[in-house]
């Protein structure tokens, strides 16, 4: 029993740190977790994007990766939820985004579908996942639909995803295209770098991003451009445009989780502000429950459970008879 409770503390305070609703497991639900319920949200459609966009508020966009954070998306106001293929390095420890398979990605957007109901859903499809042909990206695409739970795909990609995204956008897969810094091609670009910084770039992303509007994408991702460049795409489009590392002028911006939280390690992009620091948080609760067991002042009495002395007499006198070992005094 004493673990089961456990558990279910746990939960409770993880709840409370993500502002997720706890399921029940109990028949009498706790004060403290009916507490974390929230108004239910409006539902966020691409229609509804689009209002944005013409009202002029910016659109947030969020990487979401597991229940908790798909919740903390759901709970906090996020327009769009994106289960990102950067889960592959901040969540599976991947060195690359390349690495991550089909049915890693369908695993974590059911978790993340769970969490996440009112924004709207979009999974990146994997490196591989839609480049050999447009019929093995439908298939693909109708998996991460289907299995997944998600409500469009993203992929990264100029001209030669016009006919993929025509395809899935005729049989009614909404698609968010990519342009700009394409991290699955980090090795063909010789890393993350910046791109359109010369004319001739600039031209190529700014007629491939009008290019996959007019197949049909409802979004655009504008990754590491200038923020002149940036401006003028979302000038020059009717979809919204959703910035990262593009300038202020976009219609919205996202950023991804371990970063605007401070969780991830490794390179800090120019283009990132940390929000939150969830790995201070960690680090701190981490070192002070090691230090608390080791001193044995972790559990104390209050978070232990009492048993009344005559019963306690009675079980000593009982596994005394049953000659089971370790029987002795009150300790």
């Amino acid at each position: 029993m004493s673990s089961f409770l456990a558990a279910f503390r746990g939960r409770v305070l993880l709840s409370r740190a993500y502002g997720v609703e706890a399921r029940r497991w109990m028949s009498v639900r706790p004060e403290e977790v009916a507490s974390t319920s929230t108004a239910r949200r409006r539902k966020v459609t691409i229609q509804y994007l689009n209002q944005l966009r013409k009202a002029g508020t910016p659109i947030t966009m969020v990487t979401a990766y597991d229940y908790p954070t798909g919740r903390a998306c759901e709970t906090h106001g996020v327009d769009i939820t994106l289960v990102g293929d950067s889960l592959a390095q901040v969540c599976l420890g991947y060195d690359s985004t390349t690495r991550l398979t089909l049915d890693e990605m369908i695993h974590h957007c059911r978790a993340v579908a769970r969490g996440s109901k009112s924004p709207f859903l979009v999974a990146d499809m994997p490196f591989g996942s839609y480049h050999v042909n447009t019929d093995e990206a439908v298939r693909n695409a109708i998996r991460m639909v289907r299995e997944g739970g998600v409500e469009g795909v993203k992929i990264e990609a100029s001209f030669e995803g016009v006919e993929i995204i025509r395809k899935l956008t005729s049989i009614g897969i909404p698609v968010m295209a990519h342009v700009g810094l394409m991290p699955q091609r980090h090795t063909f670009f010789s890393g993350y770098r910046v791109q359109g910084r010369t004319a001739a770039c600039a031209l190529e992303i700014a007629q491939g991003a009008r290019a996959l509007q007019e197949a049909g994408a409802f979004a655009i991702v504008l990754e590491a451009i200038p923020r002149l460049l940036g401006m003028y795409i979302t000038k020059q489009l009717d979809i919204p445009t959703i910035g990262i590392g593009a300038g202020v002028h976009t219609d919205g911006q996202v950023l991804v989780w371990d970063d605007l939280m401070s969780v991830w390690g490794g390179h800090k992009a120019k283009f990132v502000r940390q929000f939150g620091d969830v790995k201070s948080a960690v680090e701190s609760g981490l070192k002070g429950y090691t230090k608390a067991v080791r001193e044995r002042s972790f559990p104390d009495d209050a978070e232990s459970y009492s048993m009344p002395d005559e019963e306690w007499e009675k079980f000593l006198k009982l596994a005394q008879q049953e000659g089971l070992r370790g029987a002795g005094d009150h300790s």
